[in-house]
């Protein structure tokens, strides 16, 4: 993960999911995104020490499957709170980088209310629906067809592919959580 913001978003939303040890968090964060964002000890258990200063984690002692026990992790109900709230107001950052977005997607369904959840699927519509490019040529995005390099052309053919399929899908799912219950 490239910064606090994603890996305590994801900490928390996993440890709402249920308590488990620090091996089995990072199993689960390098599951969702470790193949793009690496999770070092380094970067983990520091943004766990800071979830617990701030009292959104608990730490408690178990006995472990051997002798050995092991620390436990369960989120607060400040935590809960927290986790909540920035899902329901995610940074601009969550909502335009992908990686961040996906992490944000994965627990989305713990807003209890659909408008909550229809509202920042709307913001990502939104982000994905202005005009943008990897490239810029009089401060105008450069599109595929105008692109003479194919690697580049290759790139913005991908993202465009990538960007209709995620911009159908959030139509629907816009649609689907908009109807009244």
């Amino acid at each position: 993960m490239a910064s606090g913001g994603d890996l305590s978003l994801t900490i928390l939303g996993f440890l709402n999911e249920r308590p488990m040890h620090g091996y089995e968090l990072k199993s689960r964060l390098t599951a969702l995104t470790g193949h793009l964002r690496p999770v070092s000890d380094g970067a983990l258990y520091p943004a766990i020490a800071r979830l617990e200063a701030k009292g959104l984690v608990e730490r408690h002692e178990e006995a472990g499957a051997a002798a050995a026990r092991r620390q436990v992790l369960t989120i607060t109900d400040a935590g809960r709170e927290e986790l909540l709230r920035r899902l329901r107001e995610p940074a601009d950052l969550d909502i335009s980088d992908q990686t961040r977005f996906f992490a944000l997607l994965t627990f989305l369904s713990a807003l209890p209310d659909p408008a909550d959840q229809a509202r920042v699927l709307s913001r990502r519509l939104a982000f994905l629906e202005a005009p943008a490019s990897f490239f810029y040529e009089g401060g105008r995005p450069v599109r595929a067809r105008d692109e003479p390099d194919p690697y580049r052309r290759g790139m913005l053919l991908i993202a465009r592919a990538a960007g209709q399929a995620e911009k159908e899908w959030l139509r629907r799912m816009i649609a689907e959580l908009n109807v009244p219950q």
